[in-house]
């Protein structure tokens, strides 16, 4: 992640309203690029459009791009960047179905646990004014991300906090591989890796004395969930609701089915079909909704009468 010098404006879009600053030719150009592909690309998910990025990245300067989210957030990212220029297309929501819970829930008083922030696009929404100004811990085991992660976290005036550590189903060593910011694996013997930090959810309520708090905790944690849920057994059992990833690639549901099948929660998912969140008995449902594999789908998972009345009000 590029810090830019004091001298330089930055090179900054606005989600609401479309504007360009700081930008020269070449890259007044390679925005338009990216949003047109991204638009394009998300009528098949975004299928194509890493393909695109790399291919006008050796044209793409070193910089960071910036996009205003809303009236009080920024958030940046490598310009070019394959995975987060999606956002420089104004009609593209990312996450939408998270994105529909936490608007509809900014009334409420939580705690916001970041499990797997990237680069904090949700911790530095949920901080916002339109989302509540929340209290929210974003929570990032990988060096480069967390570089991102503490950007984002500095020019958002340092309203979220941040902890590099990964979340596991026990406190230990991890080790990081992939190539893709997004889509890193972790494993806790693979020490060809980055090695770093774990703490399981039920170590971290404790060091944060987060036992009496109203939590809601987004897992999306390079592909050990199920570990990291029965590292927060207790955690579970508190009036917590739990954002969980239940990736497109996953034909199993692997982890709905656990949830499922080992814990007390009740389960939940935004059907776009009816347009609203549904309760999951079984996860045959699941087979209708995930429908592209290049993509991460979200569960929402609970063992609170409180979040779930507040889940199946979550309609638009």
């Amino acid at each position: 992640m590029v810090l830019l010098r004091a001298d330089v404006p930055p090179l900054a879009f606005n989600r609401a309203t479309g504007a360009i600053e700081g930008a020269g030719l070449r890259e007044m150009a390679l925005i338009k690029a990216f949003q047109v592909g991204a638009r394009i690309s998300s009528l098949w998910t975004h299928r194509g459009f890493g393909a695109g990025c790399k291919a006008l990245r050796p044209i793409v300067p070193d910089q960071d791009m910036y996009v205003r989210l809303n009236e009080d957030s920024v958030f940046a990212f490598p310009f070019g960047d394959e995975y987060w220029s999606t956002i420089l297309d104004r009609k593209y929501i990312y996450e939408r179905d998270i994105d529909l819970f936490l608007h509809r829930i900014a009334d409420t008083d939580y705690v916001f646990l970041d499990c797997g922030a990237n680069y904090g696009y949700w911790s530095t929404l949920v901080s916002s004014r339109s989302y509540g100004c929340h209290r929210a811990v974003a929570i990032e085991p990988s060096s480069t991300n967390y570089a991102g992660l503490r950007h984002n976290a500095a020019i958002n005036g340092h309203r979220f906090e941040t902890i590099k550590t990964a979340i596991g189903g026990i406190s230990g060593t991890a080790y990081l591989t992939g190539r893709k910011h997004e889509s890193l694996s972790i494993a806790d013997q693979d020490r060809n890796g980055e090695a770093v930090a774990m703490v399981s959810l039920d170590n971290l309520m404790d060091r944060m004395d987060l036992s009496k708090r109203r939590l809601v905790v987004k897992l999306d944690v390079e592909g050990v969930e199920i570990d990291a849920l029965i590292g927060g057994a207790r955690l579970l059992k508190t009036d917590c609701v739990v954002i969980c990833e239940d990736h497109g690639n996953d034909p199993h549901h692997t982890v709905s089915r656990h949830i499922l099948a080992h814990t007390e929660m009740r389960l939940f998912c935004f059907d776009p079909d009816a347009g609203r969140y549904i309760g999951l008995k079984d996860t045959s449902p699941l087979d209708r909704i995930k429908k592209a594999v290049n993509r991460g789908y979200n569960v929402i998972a609970t063992s609170s009468s409180f979040w779930e009345s507040r889940i199946l009000a979550s309609s638009p």
